[in-house]
């Protein structure tokens, strides 16, 4: 399967953020829609085995920022690229809070929403969560960012294989994982974060 072929569905690019035990971590997601109007209600997926998706489990409250067309990457390195288990992403940064404490961007994004679980589905390396919207306001008049813009002008391309070198392991960029191999299977999730190949940098000898 040609997982670029995914990168033609519709998406948006948030930063998703929660509040639980009085630890606060956010994530990058690309998984979001409405699915109900009355009450409005959107349907949000995590990776199970983020951080955040942990603490969601245990707030039942969320803030997801809509990030727009001047993000830059380096927020969404810091946000999508790092643990919150290793790293506290929020450190020095002074971000706006909804009414429920929770941050949100208060750049780079057009809109947030706030909101409360009401329901989720266990997707096997998701988790799906219902939810009712509590708020929502508008933050600029930029353009959202999409997912295919993400991956065709945002994201840095590939580097040039070195002359000379050979492929013997892959590395996630997202977590650190590497697998041992030349030949990375196109349908590969990284065990550790659940990230495809495309989020793979090759390691060379």
């Amino acid at each position: 399967m040609d997982n670029k072929a995914l990168y033609k569905l519709s998406y948006g690019v948030f930063m998703l953020a929660t509040t639980a035990d009085g630890k606060t971590n956010g994530c990058i997601t690309n998984t979001c829609m409405q699915v109900a109007n009355d009450p409005v209600r959107i349907a949000i997926c995590c990776i199970n085995s983020n951080y955040t998706c942990e603490l969601i489990k245990k707030s039942g409250v969320f803030t997801l920022s809509m990030l727009d067309d001047t993000c830059s990457f380096e927020t969404i390195k810091h946000f999508g690229m790092q643990s919150g288990r290793n790293v506290d992403k929020f450190d020095g940064i002074n971000m706006p809070k909804d009414d429920k404490g929770i941050p949100y961007m208060g750049w780079m994004s057009c809109a947030v929403i706030s909101a409360t679980v009401v329901d989720s589905i266990d997707l096997g390396s998701h988790t799906m969560f219902i939810a009712v919207i509590d708020d929502a306001k508008v933050l600029s008049e930029n353009g959202p960012l999409t997912y295919a813009d993400y991956q065709n002008r945002v994201k840095p391309k590939p580097q040039p294989k070195p002359e000379d070198k050979k492929i013997v392991a892959w590395r996630c960029k997202i977590c650190g994982f590497v697998y041992e191999g030349s030949e990375l299977p196109k349908d590969y999730l990284c065990p550790t974060c659940g990230h495809g190949v495309d989020d793979f940098e090759p390691v060379y000898a």
